[in-house]
């Protein structure tokens, strides 16, 4: 099909900044980008139809580096716990939820303690109250920690297992509020009650719902064996709207000596078959393994090199120096990307330690994912590595009482882009979602404001580390597309590439930096078809 995109304002790309009035599109790629006279000629002389965009502006499709699509699709289906500001409210919205579930679990997601009135952690005795009969778990926004009732507690056999993951009340009590990977206990048992229509249908419903937000790509990170069937059948079943760049979890999570991957069996079975970066087609493609290597802020649980400053912790890693060396060196030597999780500095010390031990880590364009407390010698690092970051801005919104954790000392290292820039690291902007909206322009928003009008702390020490619009909207486009090894195919609307876009009800460069979250999207084409 031919399709000709005319009288519009499209921008070609952000860096540098192009626009046209037209596009020609064939058979899913950008054959031409021009005048609409032009356009529209060559469109009738090859028989193609012609849209009329109206004046409309159109962009490259957002590309989401970093998000879990199956999660995005569960908290589609489970009671929304954002912006809840007390437990009692917590309480009610579980409640109402409860009555009417027919799931097994009852689940919820996005609860801050740090908003509540009570200024205490929820406790498994708090939704005893809502739910008895069935277990409850509600994951904290990091998805790092969450809250269970105390049958779940039972049903995942924590209430009698002696992990640092577990909280405990004065009396030694476990409180139902678990972290890192008494969590993942939890998750686990969950998930072995769902079907493999179970996540299509997740995997579906966040697809779709990221379209509709007009995001074109995702990098789907920690993918489990279930989730990777998931995608290989909807792909078959010509039923994936959304172009998918798998990230693999190496293997099977436990809690033992040798911490939470003691098992690699997901990352042998790529080196037996012989997949590389990149392997498969133009909607479903097997990039590389994720690894997590420590926690979250929020929960205290990223590793740092020095105490937090509210607390007499410094964190800890979830992998050891050894596991996760031998894990990179694996699947580099197969020719995987790697994705490695840092927030704390101690781990992105740890991380660089082992990416510096390896040759040509640029070849493989090798991810640190958050990069939350970066330091100067860190960014010079990364530089001369050429290790590629993906980030997400929105976290210095959502995350605004991080000065309490790190201290106005270290103020100058939490989310340094435009540092990172200036040393020519590529940043691919991103949404971890569903830990933040999937919704691309609270996003950039994010970070061309960083908190200004939200009166964020952080944002008086480090105004300098904004980025310009143009920086975000190339950083949510070609930046994404490179560190997902797709630049030659993604992330502007030049000749020759995959014709992904979108068409949006204002120009973004002319409105007020306070109105960029309510830019709405009006539709989104993947190869050139709406979805």
């Amino acid at each position: 099909m031919i399709r000709a995109f005319v009288n519009g304002k499209i921008y070609v790309s952000f860096n540098p900044k192009r626009t046209a009035e037209a596009l020609l599109v064939a058979f899913g790629r950008v054959l031409y980008v021009g005048s609409s006279e032009k356009v529209e000629k060559i469109a009738q002389e090859l028989g193609g139809e012609i849209i009329d965009l109206q004046s409309k502006v159109v962009l490259p499709g957002f590309i989401d580096s970093h998000m879990h699509l199956d999660e995005l699709g569960m908290s589609l289906n489970m009671v929304d716990l954002r912006g809840v500001r007390s437990i009692e409210e917590l309480k009610e919205r579980v409640k109402g939820y409860a009555i009417n579930a027919s799931t097994t679990w009852i689940l919820g997601h996005g609860w801050d303690q740090e908003l509540f009135e009570e200024k205490r952690w929820p406790t498994r005795w708090d939704l005893d109250e809502m739910v008895r009969d069935k277990p409850v778990m509600l994951s904290r926004v990091c998805l790092h920690a969450a809250v269970l009732n105390t049958k779940a507690m039972e049903m995942a056999g924590l209430l009698d297992l002696d992990s640092p993951g577990i909280m405990r009340n004065e009396e030694g009590e476990p409180t139902g509020v678990v972290k890192e990977e008494a969590f993942e206990l939890a998750r686990e048992k969950f998930k072995e009650t769902l079907t493999l229509e179970d996540y299509k249908r997740f995997i579906e419903d966040g697809a779709k719902f990221a379209l509709s937000n007009g995001v074109t790509t995702v990098g789907f990170v920690s993918v489990e064996e279930s989730s990777i069937n998931a995608l290989g059948e909807l792909n078959a079943e010509g039923r994936l709207p959304i172009r998918v760049r798998a990230y693999l979890d190496p293997g099977r999570r436990e809690v033992s000596e040798r911490g939470m991957y003691g098992n690699t069996d997901i990352l042998q079975a790529l080196k037996k078959l012989g997949i590389r970066r990149g392997s498969g087609g133009e909607k479903l493609k097997l990039n590389g393994i994720k690894i997590l290597a420590d926690g979250s802020l929020g929960a205290r649980t990223a590793w740092l090199s020095k105490p937090y400053s509210d607390a007499q912790t410094e964190g800890y890693p979830n992998i050891s120096r050894e596991t996760l060396e031998t894990i990179v060196k694996e699947a580099h030597e197969a020719g995987l990307q790697v994705a490695v999780h840092a927030i704390g500095d101690a781990t992105m010390d740890m991380i660089l330690d082992v990416y510096e031990h390896l040759e040509n880590v640029e070849k493989l364009r090798h991810r640190i994912e958050h990069a939350s407390i970066l330091r100067e010698d860190q960014i010079e690092r990364i530089s001369k590595l050429g290790v590629v970051l993906g980030v997400q801005p929105h976290f210095i919104i959502t995350d605004w009482w991080v000065l309490e954790r790190v201290g106005e000392e270290r103020a100058k290292w939490v989310y340094p882009f435009k540092s990172a820039l200036k040393k020519g690291i590529v940043l691919g902007l991103s949404t971890d979602s569903p830990i933040e909206s999937i919704n691309p322009w609270e996003t950039v928003y994010a970070a061309v404001t960083r908190g200004k009008y939200e009166e964020v702390p952080l944002y008086k020490h480090t105004p300098n580390e904004a980025l310009t619009l143009e920086e975000a909207l190339h950083a949510y486009t070609h930046g994404s597309a490179y560190i997902l090894g797709e630049e030659s195919e993604l992330g502007t609307l030049e000749e020759g590439k995959l014709a992904d876009f979108i068409v949006v009800d204002r120009d973004p460069f002319e409105v007020e930096e306070k109105e960029l979250r309510s830019i709405r999207v009006l539709g989104t084409y993947v190869g050139g078809e709406e979805f």
